[in-house]
């Protein structure tokens, strides 16, 4: 089986005078996750929308495993599960039922529907749930359910328009974990954000668009590196309060570290040059350090600092 991909060529969609989006042209191959990441109107949905053939483009093509969407959308799109813009489930069907229906109209032969069903169920941590009324579920119990529909007829492709947005904080961290457990499963993965964190939690690569333009595509270290003038950062977490005295002369004196911030008594923010080579250096000083590092993982504040300078720039 020929590696999962997304391409879309020369994409531009005008609606009258306004151009949602302008001469897009992108290429993503491999299983993985990428964040499709942009504010409020800067062409995300459109650009799914013209993936999946919901709306047409003004010029350019879209590509999946590389047949034309536009060309032969039938074919195109059996490679692909959608969820966008989260549609409503009948409230009196259970979800099982509701499964039933997108197995059937997604051609799955009937033998299999109950394997496949119970699948993504489980896959969606949605199992106990499965003859219960939908009309009894919370928002994010639902946009579980719309996401098992994605996957019903097992895709290479998976396409996500925002699929945490609206929900509580419980609800985005739900989904979260589960488009995490998607990238076990040898899936393209492509989902529209605007919520930094989220991307930074779960995508290996991320595309930045604004105002209809793509301003980067790249694997998020690269990025990091790229926009970052040599500097990247790190938040580490510890088991007990750190003495002032502890973070000047174990932290900031570990070659490569140039900054360090106080988040609370247990956390700090490292700055360090030097790109991975310094980062498994610190940390490994820091793990055997006896101060009690717990945890660590890549900020958020400097994907949100290209995020903006970015965004802000414009042309």
């Amino acid at each position: 089986m020929t590696a999962a991909a997304i391409e879309v060529q020369h994409l531009t969609k005008r609606f009258g005078s306004f151009t949602a989006l302008d001469d897009l042209s992108l290429k993503i191959e491999g299983a993985k996750c990428v964040g499709f990441l942009g504010p409020n109107g800067a062409g995300k949905t459109t650009t799914l929308k013209m993936v999946t053939d919901m709306i047409f483009p003004t010029k350019g093509e879209c590509f999946l495993n590389g047949v034309s969407v536009q060309s032969n959308r039938k074919v195109a799109l059996s490679a692909a599960g959608v969820l966008i813009e989260s549609p409503e489930i009948y409230p009196s069907l259970t979800p099982y039922e509701a499964l039933e229906m997108v197995a059937d109209v997604r051609g799955v032969p009937r033998a299999e529907w109950k394997g496949r069903i119970d699948e993504v169920l489980a896959e969606v941590k949605m199992s106990d749930w499965a003859d219960k009324k939908v009309g009894r579920f919370s928002k994010g119990m639902k946009q579980r359910i719309n996401i098992a529909a994605a996957l019903v007829h097992d895709p290479q492709i998976l396409i996500l328009d925002e699929p945490a947005t609206g929900l509580d904080p419980r609800g985005m961290a739900e989904v979260r974990t589960i488009v995490r457990g998607l990238k076990k499963r040898n899936r393209l993965i492509f989902m529209s954000s605007h919520i930094l964190a989220e991307v930074t939690d779960v995508c290996d690569e991320v595309a930045l668009i604004d105002h209809g333009k793509l301003r980067f595509y790249d694997t998020l270290p690269n990025i990091l590196s790229r926009f970052s003038a040599g500097q990247s950062t790190i938040d580490a977490a510890f088991s007990r309060p750190l003495a002032p005295a502890d973070v000047t002369a174990q932290i900031t004196s570990l070659p490569g570290v140039e900054g360090v911030e106080t988040l609370d008594p247990r956390r700090v923010r490292i700055k360090f040059s030097g790109g991975l080579a310094t980062q498994e250096n610190v940390l490994k000083a820091l793990a055997g350090s006896g101060l009690g590092l717990v945890a660590f993982n890549e900020t958020s504040s400097a994907l949100e600092e290209i995020y903006l300078s970015q965004i802000e720039r414009g042309d």
